[in-house]
């Protein structure tokens, strides 16, 4: 049994469908990516994993559990967490009092000081940071302040939104070189992504969407070679 299971979900806003049988699997330890063009579903499916959304039919199973019935303060207390797009910080608190607001469940609040530890290892500038307003931080550094306040939950799942949207092409490589960090530390990782050539490169496997429909699936090796991948996406 897979680690995430989404299966044959149908989602609709209002009466207008947008996804159709959505399938896909993410096991234990894995770094599977959602690639598709804008408009694809792509967020409609992470909203849905994370309770904002229920599907009309089909089933998300989470560690062996049914999720799709949950309200989302209950999925997020088994540990799924969503880095939304555009990191949706709290502009006027603090960098660290950004990072606390991530760890106020109880399963969390106990490891408190041990993963604001392990944040501030992996990001020092956000230590050297941490009284300053998140606001006037970098557009990078308010990425690594959502992925900080994201690890502060001491997630099982940690489901990414877009996270390159914005970001000059430098920081691109920085937020994905930290992706693929987590990765290797043994996180298990769900990205959504446009930039389909960096999400190709890093991920173990690879789902294509396209109007609300999985279309194409495989690793990001045979995808970055398939044609089809190649003219649509990689402009090749």
């Amino acid at each position: 049994m897979s680690f995430l299971e989404v299966k044959n979900i149908n989602v609709f806003y209002g009466e207008s469908q947008v996804l159709w049988d959505v399938s896909f699997y993410v096991e234990k330890g894995q770094l599977v990516t959602l690639v598709g063009a804008n408009g694809a579903g792509k967020t409609t499916t992470l909203k849905t994993i994370s309770g904002l959304l229920t599907p009309q039919s089909g089933q998300i199973i989470f560690s062996g559990e049914p999720i799709h019935l949950l309200q989302v303060h209950e999925i997020v207390n088994k540990g799924i967490t969503l880095i939304p797009e555009g990191r949706q910080l709290f502009p006027q608190m603090t960098v660290e009092e950004n990072l606390i607001s991530g760890s106020y469940l109880k399963r969390a609040k106990i490891k408190r000081d041990k993963n604001l530890s392990k944040v501030y290892e992996l990001f020092p500038v956000l230590k050297e940071r941490r009284k300053q307003i998140a606001e006037t931080l970098s557009g990078g550094e308010q990425q690594m302040l959502a992925i900080g306040r994201a690890l502060m939950q001491d997630p099982n799942l940690i489901m990414f939104d877009e996270p390159s949207l914005g970001l000059s092409p430098i920081l691109v490589q920085e937020v994905f070189s930290i992706i693929k960090e987590l990765h290797e530390q043994g996180a298990t990782i769900l990205l959504v992504e446009q930039n389909v050539n960096q999400a190709l490169k890093i991920a173990d496997f690879c789902y294509v969407i396209e109007n609300g429909r999985i279309v194409m699936e495989g690793t990001g090796s045979n995808l970055e070679e398939n044609p089809r991948i190649r003219e649509a996406f990689l402009g090749l």
